[in-house]
């Protein structure tokens, strides 16, 4: 359906947007001047405290400087109650007193039927209501006050009834009101045999109404009393009303829960929502009787930036995570997120607030663990790593996982996380695996016969310092991501190599996650084109052997060696003087000066080009053994008279 030219100038201007957004926030009467039409509130859309939602009622705009949501009246409805343009364009229409234009006949038609559908499940929920409160529901009464320990006040809340077991009962009432059997059967409700006889889906079932993010109800669930029903829960089937992969139960009270600050809980079904919610947990949701769905994790993305997903402990529980988690990886986003909280001895939420009370409940949320502990749990707990091939095969593992992510930055800080915990899990010792190959010596990288001749002529012979530091961690990152195939080779010597820049390191963590990629160059190009530019461009990357021959893997592993090896030295040399420095206080110490020259030695030896046995520390820099020895000549140790 189109709108004619100005409909929505005029509709804009005649409803104010302070009086739209006003019915789901409380204004900050300390920042907001109302005479200006200038209004501040928390933000209806993420959980926060502070006032950081602006509404400017002179420009009908709004916008969150916590999670940049923006837009206008329409945009406002259609995102706070979950609706499409044109049921939000309705609804402003409607409070604005204007009349909505004509639609096509099909579309009218097809509106038509929706709404009709929706009598029918109103009038539906009425009859199972009333059901409840009679001689046939005193065992479902039964059940939900003694088993489930819900008051009548309770039920009246959650709109719960009774199916009676009469099949027939919902039939003969519907059609007592003139509702026409296809729309019996289009809602859902009433089912038709082989033989073509019409009756209660639900019959015998105690029922909980399903109802969209406009409160309208679509479906309903219904809860067997019989220990021997073939499906204790039964969901109503898909219809013109009811998807249930795109839609929550108790969505629209969450929503507004979440927006006044409780956190939103994920919870596995209807009595866990309706038991949470009852013990104060207001803004609590369940999947209808699937798996969550991606739509379904937007949707709780939408009412809360870091929902709880509240699982059972047990087998079955602990799987739904793990589907949780497979799902979301693809997704994430910086500032979406994921916690699970995993209910001790096989509980769920409905169990344990009646066993413990809500502090319990409570104690569970506030203990929830990030996803990426969870996923780090379900890859670890239980097996052994006591080989380097088991230890391999974890890492490739944790690396496919890493390679779901699209997000860059969040890839990185999951990378990141999953080096410490590896660390925590083998030590240092074993998270640094022997690298095979004739160029290591004594623990240290160095090409057989010393350093090439193409590099000691290069750029990176030249510098000093913290920049001959950044140029080689730059020529190290750009033979990796042009040799691939080495990666698994210096796996271990890149991921504790302490990388001086943000590009640097996020470049790192994009070739670790993406080690059995053959394409890792185009894949990082498409990624982070910026970083990689940044560092092919540079000239000494540029000129270094392995990326000007691409197609050389020895040489490029005999460059890597050398590089790796030098910044290692460095960098140990540097520790070294620094340690010895920090341990001098006014007087020499005979200890200290001995390690002082015992570098300066070492930078000297390393003047000869290659390693020489084991203490070697491998490094080209006579500038840095002069710079030493006149460390020891002028006793720098010595406080000097001012």
């Amino acid at each position: 359906m189109s709108l004619p030219n100005g409909f929505l100038d005029e509709l804009r201007t005649r409803v104010t947007l302070s009086a739209v957004v006003g019915r789901k926030v409380t204004w900050d009467m300390r920042k907001s001047n109302m005479a200006k039409g200038d209004f501040w509130a928390p933000c209806p859309f993420h959980q926060e405290k502070s006032a950081s939602f602006h509404v400017d009622d002179r420009k009908g705009f709004y916008y969150c400087f916590g999670c940049h949501a923006k837009g206008d009246a329409v945009t406002f409805v259609k995102e706070s109650e979950n609706l499409g343009f044109m049921e939000a364009v309705e609804v402003l229409a409607r409070e604005a007193g204007m009349q909505m234009p004509a639609r096509d006949p099909q579309a009218a038609q097809r509106a038509d039927r929706r709404t009709q559908l929706a009598a029918v499940m109103d009038e539906v929920v009425k009859f199972y209501r009333l059901q409840l409160k009679t001689a046939a529901g005193a065992a479902a009464r039964t059940y939900l006050s003694q088993k489930r320990r819900l008051n009548e006040a309770a039920w009246d809340r959650w709109d719960i009834g009774w199916s009676p077991e009469n099949a027939q009962a919902v039939v003969d009432h519907l059609k007592a009101k003139g509702i026409a059997e296809d729309l019996m059967t289009a809602s859902g409700i009433v089912a038709k045999s082989d033989n073509g006889r019409l009756y209660d889906r639900f019959h015998a079932r105690i029922i909980f109404p399903i109802r969209d993010g406009r409160g309208r109800v679509i479906s309903l669930g219904g809860r067997s009393l019989d220990p021997n029903a073939r499906a204790k829960y039964l969901n109503g089937p898909e219809t013109e009303l009811f998807d249930k992969g795109r839609n929550l139960f108790n969505q629209s009270p969450a929503r507004e829960a979440a927006g006044k600050g409780k956190p939103l809980i994920v919870a596995e079904g209807y009595m866990d929502v309706i038991a949470l919610s009852e013990a104060g947990f207001t803004a609590a949701v369940a999947p209808l009787g699937t798996a969550v769905t991606e739509d379904q994790l937007r949707l709780i993305w939408r009412i809360a930036d870091e929902p709880i997903v509240a699982l059972d402990g047990d087998t079955a529980g602990l799987r739904a995570a793990q589907r949780v988690i497979d799902l979301a990886l693809p997704m994430l986003e910086a500032g979406k997120a994921l916690r699970f909280a995993i209910l001790p001895g096989g509980l769920d939420p409905d169990d344990l607030i009646k066993a413990q009370g809500a502090p319990a409940m409570q104690a569970v949320l506030d203990q929830a663990k990030p996803m990426v502990q969870l996923l780090w749990q379900r890859e670890t707990e239980g097996r052994v790593f006591d080989s380097p091939e088991r230890r391999a095969a974890l890492d490739k593992t944790l690396r496919g996982h890493l390679a779901r992510i699209a997000d860059p930055s969040i890839k990185n800080h999951y990378a990141e996380e999953m080096k410490r915990l590896r660390l925590e899990l083998f030590g240092t010792a074993q998270a640094r695996p022997f690298q095979p190959g004739p160029w290591r010596k004594g623990g240290k990288f160095a090409p057989p016969g010393g350093a090439l001749a193409s590099t000691r002529s290069s750029l990176l012979a030249q510098a000093q310092g913290p920049v001959e530091e950044a140029l080689r961690e730059a020529v190290i990152l750009a033979t990796l991501i042009l040799h691939p195939a080495l990666i698994h080779r210096f796996e271990s010597a890149l991921e504790r190599l302490d990388l001086t820049g943000d590009d640097h390191d996020m470049l790192r963590q994009m070739i670790l996650a993406g080690a059995d990629l053959p394409d890792l160059h185009a894949k990082i190009a498409q990624s982070a084109p910026a970083a990689l530019d940044a560092l092919l461009s540079r000239p000494h990357v540029a000129i270094a052997p392995p990326v000007r021959n691409t197609q050389d893997d020895a040489l490029a592993a005999l460059c890597l060696a050398e590089e790796l090896a030098k910044l290692e030295a460095r960098r140990g040399a540097r520790s070294e003087i620094e340690d010895a420095m920090e341990d001098m206080d006014g007087l020499p110490d005979e200890g200290l000066t001995w390690r002082l020259t015992q570098a300066a030695e070492a930078r000297h030896r390393s003047e000869k080009g290659g390693t020489t046995d084991s203490s070697d520390l491998g490094e080209d820099r006579s500038a840095l053994s002069r710079h030493l020895q006149s460390l020891i000549d002028s006793q720098v140790w010595v406080k000097k008279n001012r």
